[in-house]
Order: C-alpha cells, then structure tokens, then sequence
C-alpha cells in the first residue's frame, strides 16, 4: 500500500518483508524502488539495533532463487517489489564435506558465490594445489542410479532441507561402524594394521572449518576436545589428510557408487554441481551433504614435496573407483593395486624419507600434454631448439620393425592372426609378407593418428596384444596386434599411445613410457617368494580387491596373491607407493573417461559418449566399444543450443551435435571446455589461476 504523507501526497514507498535468519524472526521496511541493496541492509541492520557483526550477511530471494549481491543496484534494477519476501542470511554457512578418502568435515563455505570459487577457497583451506581439478557433487542414494537422472533431480529439490546424511557419521564426521569397537568403544577406523592390530587414534572435530574452531571455542566459552588441543588442530587435520585413517570396504560401501554397467556409470555424472552457479541457487542447504572430488584427470605438477595431501586424496579416489568397480581392470593389475595399496598401509606408521629432490625418489608426476599443448610445445622446440631425439640426430624419427601378428575382426569370421614383416614410423603401420619385402611396396597401411588404443595382457598365459580402434569412413575399426615378448610389446604399445595423439617416437615422452609400461608389467610378474607370508597378516581381503573376482578366486589364494605381488613394491616408501598407484591407475584404458548418455542428432538411438582429457569418444551403450573419436586439437567451436538443449561441437571436418539424455547439456559442456582449459595450464608454476577464462570456457555460450 502506498505511504501518504502529512501533505497528503503519495510518496510511492511500500513496506518490504525481510526474514532475519540468525533470528529467525521478520523485519518490516518502508522502502522505495529506487533505494540501493546496500542501503536496504543498513536500513535493516540500524531497525534490529543489534551488536552483531553482520558483514557476513546478505540479502537472499527465494522466489526468485538468486542473490541480490550488487550493493549498488536499486530495487527497481533487481526487480524487486512489495510482494517480495527477502531472507537476510550469512553468506558462509556450514556444510559436511566429504573428501576423496571418504572423511568428512564441518567446513564453512561461501553459499553466495560461484561453484568454482567456493570449491577454490575450500582446497586453499584443505591444503590441495590446483583446485581447478576439483569440484562438487551431489551424493546420490544407490536407488537413484536405477531412476532417470532427471527425475531425481526434482525429487531431491521437493526433499526437506534438514535430511542427515546416509550412514552413521561419529563426532567428528567420519565414518564408523556400529558393530566395530575397541576395548568396548566405537571406533571409526579399523583396530587392526596389516600386521595384527594396533589402536587408531581419532581427530576429534567441532563445528566449523579448522581455522575457527579456536575462536568457536572462546567466543562460546566452552572447553571441547577440540578447544582442549585447538593449537595441534591443524597440523593434525593436515596429517589425516595426507594419509588417511583406513575404512573398511564394508562402511565404505554406503558412500561408494558401485555401477553394474556403462548406464550407471553415466548417471554418477550427473550429480556434479554447475560451477557457474552458487551452491545456494542449486538447491544446497546449510549443514546438507556433499562430495568434493577430482572431476578433471588432468593432474599438473604432482609433486611429493608440495602434494603430501593433494597425492593421497588422488590415490585415495583411484584405489576406492578401483574397489568400487567404477573403472575396471585386469585379474593381474588388480594384484598389483592391492599389492601398492598394502605397501602403503605398512609405511604408514613408519618414519618417512621420500627423497623429493629429483635424486632417486618418486619425483613430480609430469604434466600430460595433450593436442594443444603439445603444438606449443613444437612451436617452442622450433624457436629454441629440438631435445626431443634420443638418437643424437634431431633429423631421425625413430622406426620399429618386427614380425608380429596381426587381425582384424569381423562378424561370422573364423580367420586367425596372421604373422607379418611390420613397420611403425611416424604415425603408420606398414605391413608386408617379409623382411625381404620391406623395401617394396606394403601390402597394408595403416594411420594410427588419432585411433584408441587397448592393451590386451595376460601375463599367466603370456599373452602381448594391443588392441586399436582405427578410425575410418564408418567409424572406428578395431585391429588386433599380437608380439611374442614383453620387451616387444612395451615399445610397440607406447608407440601407438604416442601415435594416436599425433606425436611420434622421436618425442622425448617415448622412453618413459616404454619404462613406465615395463614397470608396470614388472610388478605383475609374482615373486618366487613373498617376503611376508599370509599367516603373518591380518586383512580382509575385500579391503582390497573388488568384489568380482571374490567369484573365482578364494578369499585364501586372493590374500597369497597379494603377498606374492607385494614382494616387488616392498621397498617403496610411503609417497613412492601411492605415486606408482596413480601412475598405475593412469595407465588403464579407461582412466579419465567421463561417461554420458547421448542421443546424436537425426538419431533416436541412445548412445554413450566419453568425454576425456584430450578427446571426445562416442560409443556403444552396452558394450562401451567406440564408434567415433573428435581429438580437441581440430576442434574450432563449442556451444549449447538453450532451445533445444543440445551441445555443438563444431570440429574442422565436422560437426556434432548431441542431446544429453539425463543429465544438464551445461555439465556436458563444462567437462569439454574444463579439460581445454587444463590444457592452458603453462609450465610456468607461478602462473595464476584464470577463473574469468574458466567460465569464458564452460559457459555453454559460442
């Protein structure tokens, strides 16, 4: 209702209704369009007549689901009239965050402001480098994965605010098991160690994030566990999170996604948060439940010296994806996981001296060049001068040559390998019937540019096979390589990994790939021995392995197959055990492929599409097998189309366009512009962080 003055004249103010959410109680304000948000909190805070600090706080429009943070805008200018409710709220609120070890902590975060810089500011507390590889999801229950994506969505909107999170959580935020118990108390950890048991001391949490609770404690005046060792707090926190309390497969399981196929696997994706928008304007709540994990597997720099915490988060998140069955792997690599990952657990609790220098410790993980950088890189080596030959000659690209086996399936085909005289210079395979044939013309010839590559190992019966998924005019085409030595195997494959993103075995990468595929393969070869035999542990067997090879092997042989493939890692420390995990890990074909369903366009046919560091795939639904491959080095344009929702992808020799069935065509897009973005990343390690270029890049605008 308009104001009339003692002249009898329409002044054109109108009352506004504010809800004060420390208070819980409303506030009446006679305003006019043209006053400022600023003013209307001044106004606000000077009518509650309280001594509380409110710099914290800002105005919050629910109806509207935005923030009104621009102290200068008028009412008018944000649309705000009578009928507006406003809520007064601090802009920081609580929020258990679980990690990638499956801790959770009280933590503060900005509720106002961009996903992407709430997700910086909370690494910069956590002690995590390079936040951009992070980000936050929801935690779905294991029931959602069997329903539409999109449905859960809404159904999660409707929910109300004040759920708990799933499982029991102890005091601190961690899990616990309500069976377990030491000397008659629950404990959220294990009792035992690999080697027989041992109590686990527990870092007792208040609420709030680690840099308040001091001031919580003396502000509240009460004496807590935590205010009792507030001084030894952080260190204490920063120790469980650069080696992580153990958690038992079983508890862990409420927490862990175990997809059964490709379906599910693509509807975990769905649940990441839009890192253009604040939490508050995507349904989170204050005190909710939430995830923070790495979303992008582009890791720079990882170096043992900086990355105590950032290491372990990064081994904890690939040994519970391996467990959990999220990213699969062979009988024999899941051995060497278990093998790493009981190494691990033994060095805990002993005195540490990884070498960090680059003198015989495990050393910085390199940064993985993709198309983009890797054209950078040319480019500089062209204006300073080439290191990139091996061979002493910056003009000889190196050439493999051999007799290896060769096969092309095909429906209804009973035809076997063939063995030919092949070669592999630059980014082809020649073929021909011999040796003596070499220098003629080949009877086959084939671009590896661009193609997908897959080992195909099986050391019990010796069998070297690398598979490759060529493409062509209908697609890809898969072709089968089989050598007879390991030695043989390990050059080819690395050749092909190199080959397929355009690069040749003259780059300087070659030779360390070559080590890191015959390491890897080393630590898969069982010792005669083991050092430690299975009745001197006590392990549960399911804390290590996942829970599909339980069904042809027994919980006995998997614990002496674990010991037997221990004995090659057993002189690694502590960080050199978790690096050679990563490593490992990075070496799986499907490491780094983010999955979504799709539906191509003039195409009724759901479909899967992986979206990978330096590469789109798409591929069969059921199978997982690729049909497509767009590398990023040839692609010119990427958009959403907001009518129809669907992403463009415009690459140099075609275009692409695709709906994304059940999740948001922005999340599609942010995965696509946030692994271009990664590959901005220079090797200048001063280089600051670009968030204007981030969003300019995930946005979903051409």
């Amino acid at each position: 209702m308009a104001f009339i003055g003692d002249a009898g004249r329409v002044d054109g103010s109108w009352e506004l209704t504010i809800f004060v959410t420390d208070l819980q109680e409303e506030c009446t304000l006679r305003v006019k369009g043209d006053l400022h948000v600023g003013g209307v909190m001044l106004n606000l805070v000077q009518t509650l007549d309280i001594a509380q600090d409110w710099s914290d706080h800002a105005l919050w429009w629910p109806e509207q689901n935005m923030w009104l943070l621009r102290p200068r805008s008028t009412l008018d200018q944000c649309g705000v009239q009578a009928d507006a409710r406003l809520h007064f709220t601090p802009m920081h609120k609580n929020l258990r965050v679980q990690l990638p070890d499956l801790q959770v902590h009280n933590l503060r975060v900005d509720f106002s402001t961009k996903c992407f810089s709430a997700v910086v500011q909370l690494a910069k507390e956590l002690g995590i480098r390079h936040p951009e590889e992070l980000s936050l999801l929801r935690k779905w229950d294991k029931d959602d994965l069997k329903r539409v994506a999109k449905e859960v969505t809404k159904y999660k909107k409707k929910k109300d605010s004040g759920e708990t999170a799933p499982g029991p959580l102890s005091p601190n935020g961690t899990l616990h098991s309500s069976s377990g118990s030491i000397d008659g108390k629950l404990s959220p950890y294990p009792s035992r160690s690999p080697l027989g048991p041992s109590p686990t001391s527990t870092l007792v949490r208040s609420g709030g994030t680690s840099m308040s609770i001091s001031a919580y404690n003396t502000i509240n005046g009460s004496m807590t566990p935590g205010s009792m060792h507030s001084l030894s707090f952080e260190g204490s926190m920063e120790s469980s999170l650069a080696n992580s309390p153990p958690v038992p497969s079983k508890e862990a399981f409420q927490y862990l996604y175990r997809p059964k196929n490709f379906a599910e696997k693509a509807r975990i994706n769905c649940a990441w948060l839009d890192s253009s928008r604040s939490l508050m304007e995507q349904g989170v709540n204050e005190n909710d439940f939430i995830m923070l994990k790495f979303k992008f597997f582009n890791f720079y720099d990882l170096n043992p010296k900086y990355d105590p915490i950032r290491i372990n988060q990064i081994y904890e998140q690939a040994k519970w994806a391996l467990i959990s069955e999220e990213i699969d792997c062979t009988e024999e690599e899941m051995m060497v996981f278990a093998a790493l990952q009981f190494q691990a657990q033994l060095q805990s609790g002993l005195p540490q001296n990884d070498c960090v220098d680059g003198s015989g410790g495990p050393g910085p993980l390199p940064v993985e060049q993709d198309e983009v950088g890797a054209a950078l890189a040319d480019l500089q080596s062209s204006l300073e001068g080439s290191s990139i030959s091996t061979h002493g000659d910056i003009t000889h690209i190196p050439e493999l040559a051999d007799y290896i086996k060769f096969f092309k399936p095909k429906k209804l085909t009973l035809k076997s390998y063939k063995r030919y005289w092949t070669t592999f210079k630059d980014t082809h395979l020649a073929f021909y019937r011999s040796r003596e044939e070499a220098s003629g013309p080949s009877i086959m010839r084939i671009n590896v540019r661009g193609c997908e590559t897959q080992p195909d190992v099986n050391l019990a019966t010796k069998k070297y096979g690398i598979k490759l998924f060529v493409p062509d005019s209908d697609g890809m085409s898969e072709i089968c390589l089989r050598f007879e030595m390991e030695e043989q195997y390990c050059r080819w494959m690395a050749a092909c990994k190199l080959a397929s993103k355009g690069r040749t075995m003259a780059d300087s990468s070659y030779e360390s790939e070559v080590s890191a595929l015959q390491s890897f393969l080393g630590m898969q070869h069982p010792s005669a021995a083991p050092v430690i035999t299975p009745a001197q542990v006590d392990i549960q067997p399911e804390d290590f392995i996942a829970p599909r090879f339980f069904k042809k092997i027994k919980a006995k042989s998997i614990v002496q197959r674990i010991m037997e493939a221990h004995a090659n890692v057993r002189d690694m420390g502590l960080t050199e055990a978790k690096m050679a995990y990563i490593k490992a890990w990075q070496s799986l074909p499907e490491f780094g492929i983010t999955y979504f369903r799709i539906r191509m366009s003039n195409n009724k046919k759901e479909e899967l599409l992986g979206v990978a560091s330096n590469r789109v795939i798409r591929m069969d639904l059921n199978t997982g097998d690729s049909i497509k491959t767009w590398r990023y080095n040839l692609l010119q344009t990427w958009h959403v189309n907001w009518e129809n929702e669907t992403v463009i992808l415009d690459f140099e020799d075609q275009k692409v366009t695709f709906e994304p069935i059940e999740c948001s065509c922005k999340t599609v897009h942010e995965y696509i512009g946030g692994y271009i973005f990664l590959s901005t990343r220079s090797q200048d390690k001063n280089q600051s962080l670009n968030e204007e270029l981030f969003h300019k890049l995930t946005g979903g605008w051409s």
